[in-house]
């Protein structure tokens, strides 16, 4: 670091009396994980939740179906391909693949990351956010990442008991299912992303295009009953 710049930060550190302030207050502001302003749509019941939820994802150019239980995902995923006329080869992430598969037997599944030539991902989001319809996904081996957003067909399977009013919610949920190296303290997934509705741009002369930076289309699999 240069004298001159050293000079700067100096006379801003003065200024904004940085150097009286103590490291410990931040580290209990951190701790404490307060919420931000929660809107009063991020914070209805149970059934107005998920209706939100699917409201709002429908808004951003999402699709979606309900099955009833994850015995009716093949066949929810099946239908969908047929009735956009898609390859029946798909890759899936290993969080779906205790799903009975069997019954398709149509169906050409490939496990792991996925790759460029991939026309269709399946994986498993880990909740959804009613107030934006934003899904969530951490990232790990049984979930890769590549699989949201390599593919251009991203089709993406969520527990109705997982989909949250808020992003509150959802982060206070993430903190509660990590593992805990040390009391207190939680290891966070090296990735977390919210996605809504498919990519998107409208850079060029403000004409919205689909699919400029990941999949074109996103089909959200809602699975009322999760056991």
């Amino acid at each position: 670091m240069t004298v001159a710049r050293e000079a700067i930060l100096g006379r801003l550190k003065t200024a904004l009396k940085r150097d009286a302030r103590s490291t410990e207050a931040a580290e209990r502001w951190l701790a404490a994980h307060n919420s931000g302003v929660i809107p009063a749509r991020g914070s209805a019941d149970t059934e107005d939740k998920l209706q939100r939820f699917l409201d709002e994802a429908g808004a951003v150019d999402a699709s979606l179906s309900r099955i009833p239980t994850i015995s009716d995902l093949p066949g929810a995923v099946t239908e969908y391909l047929a009735a956009h006329n898609l390859p029946t080869k798909l890759r899936v992430a290993p969080s779906l693949a205790d799903a009975p598969w069997a019954s398709q037997p149509m169906l050409e599944l490939s496990g792991g990351t996925a790759s460029g030539d991939d026309a269709v991902g399946l994986s498993r989001a880990f909740g959804g956010v009613a107030e934006t319809g934003t899904l969530v996904f951490l990232s790990g081996p049984d979930n890769p990442t590549t699989v949201n957003f390599l593919p251009p067909t991203h089709i993406a399977v969520v527990a109705a008991s997982d989909i949250a009013g808020n992003y509150e919610q959802v982060w206070a949920r993430i903190r509660a299912t990590t593992p805990q190296p040390q009391p207190g303290k939680s290891t966070l997934p090296r990735t977390v992303n919210w996605v809504t509705g498919p990519s998107r741009t409208a850079d060029i002369e403000q004409t919205l295009l689909l699919g400029a930076h990941g999949p074109q289309r996103l089909h959200i699999i809602v699975i009322d009953n999760d056991a």
